[in-house]
């Protein structure tokens, strides 16, 4: 698989259950699998119905091969009236570093910029390779999280002026 390969498209309801178990892996992975992380959303096994319920501007994309295999994805949500949040970026493990990650933050900023002023982020410090990527971008560090974080068991929180 290449970056090439990649069908960058929007959400449907077939790609959920792929979508969960990437998000699901990636933070088992990484130890990540704790309360106050994205793997308790309740969410999670339902994006594409809680992006297309949103009432202000929101998406969700995933990358995929022409069969229908998901390797990952991202979305723009409303975190406050100005500001969106990058959220739910993950990649499955065989498909990182093949740009997909640059792909989906580019889609995200793009959409981000046409109905916000800010986007945020929340991670980890331990999340080195998603954190280069964030500093390539131009997203800056934040010594706290915004007001109203729902993930608190986040250490690094991010945030680009559009």
């Amino acid at each position: 698989m290449t970056v090439n390969q990649f069908k960058l498209r929007p959400i449907t309801a077939a790609d959920d259950a792929q979508m969960a178990a990437i998000l699901r892996a990636d933070l088992e992975e990484g130890g990540y699998n704790l309360p106050g992380t994205a793997y308790f959303d309740p969410q999670v096994d339902h994006l594409s119905t809680f992006y297309a319920k949103q009432t202000q501007p929101a998406a969700y994309w995933v990358l995929s091969d022409d069969a229908g295999t998901v390797y990952g994805g991202a979305g723009v949500g409303p975190y406050a009236t100005d500001t969106a949040e990058l959220q739910k970026l993950y990649i499955r493990a065989d498909a990182r570093g093949l740009g997909g990650g640059k792909q989906l933050i580019m889609q995200c900023i793009a959409f981000a910029r046409e109905h916000y002023e800010q986007l945020y982020l929340e991670t980890f410090k331990t999340m080195t390779a998603a954190n280069h990527l964030y500093d390539a971008f131009g997203f800056k560090q934040l010594d706290a999280p915004l007001p109203g974080s729902e993930h608190s068991a986040c250490d690094a929180w991010r945030l680009m002026n559009l």
